[in-house]
């Protein structure tokens, strides 16, 4: 049984947790803010230049069309780019996303195609290495940026690019989780090369009108598909951001709920137990009287 002075300690290490955790979910709820906007921002710009590249895909010729867009006409080797982020502390956010590229990794794995993983984000490296660390073959490291750029996702785009035309792979999918609310952060799997375009936007793009492009649609199409890679790597790195926040402040709150139930748990203990010592010794010094 611990003493008293082991509670006492006990408690005031469970308190000084409690003001951690508490100013930690009040950093995350300031930073969620300014994320979420980010994130809602560029939805729109994302949704538009989908439903252009379906219109382009249309009216392209699908002979020369770019290899962004059609592939390599195989698909044996698969590129996995998982995002998740470069710190701990909340919740299940950086777990799910790296359970959701395992999850295609093994599938892939087992349909004997070979699986390339690029890790952007320090904790999905530290999920992925144990079980697939061969298939890993380079991590970026976001610790140097204090705001995420859209510089950040060209980069990472123009390292995706140098390897497709390489012929490293045939097929790319972006990891990532897009924030739906505080609480609620869906683990999304996207397919960038070859572009993927969303369902129904051919159809919705029919009752449109109809544009003539110049110089062509190809050309067009050339040099709107790697922007629209940045784009999208861009979009699935500031829906991580307001994720990260979202998740880090859902667990902050609740780790400070149970530290104050953890607190009032070890106060009751601590007055129970030092109120039978109390009564221990009342009745030593009533027996030692009455035995004079």
């Amino acid at each position: 049984m611990p003493s008293l002075k082991d509670l006492r300690n006990r408690i005031a290490s469970v308190k000084a947790t409690r003001k951690i955790t508490k100013a930690m979910q009040m950093v995350a709820a300031a930073k969620l803010r300014r994320a979420q906007e980010a994130a809602t921002a560029a939805r729109p710009y994302a949704e538009r230049m989908d439903r252009l590249l379906a219109n382009l895909n249309q009216r392209a010729n699908k002979s020369n069309a770019p290899r962004l867009l059609v592939g390599t006409g195989k698909d044996d080797v698969q590129l996995l780019i998982v995002m998740t982020a470069e710190r701990g502390l909340c919740g299940g956010f950086n777990a799910n996303i790296a359970k959701l590229a395992r999850q295609d990794a093994q599938r892939l794995l087992a349909a004997g195609k070979t699986v390339k993983i690029l890790c952007v984000g320090r904790k999905g490296a530290d999920n992925l290495r144990r079980a697939y660390g061969r298939q890993i073959i380079d991590r970026v490291d976001l610790r140097g940026h204090k705001q995420i750029g859209f510089d950040v996702a060209t980069s990472i785009a123009n390292k995706v690019l140098g390897m497709f035309e390489a012929g490293e792979f045939d097929v790319a999918t972006l990891y990532f989780s897009e924030f739906k609310s505080v609480i609620t952060q869906k683990p999304t799997a996207l397919q960038l090369i070859p572009a993927k375009l969303p369902e129904g936007a051919a159809g919705a793009s029919e009752a449109q009108a109809i544009y003539e492009y110049e110089p062509g649609e190809n050309e067009i199409l050339g040099e709107l598909l790697p922007r629209n890679i940045a784009s999208q790597i861009f979009r699935g790195l500031l829906e991580n951001a307001a994720s990260e926040q979202g998740a880090r402040m859902s667990a902050m709150d609740s780790a400070t709920r149970n530290a104050g139930e953890m607190i009032d748990k070890l106060t009751l203990r601590y007055n129970r137990q030092r109120q039978a010592n109390i009564t221990k010794e009342l009745i030593e010094i009533i027996s030692g009287a009455e035995a004079l």
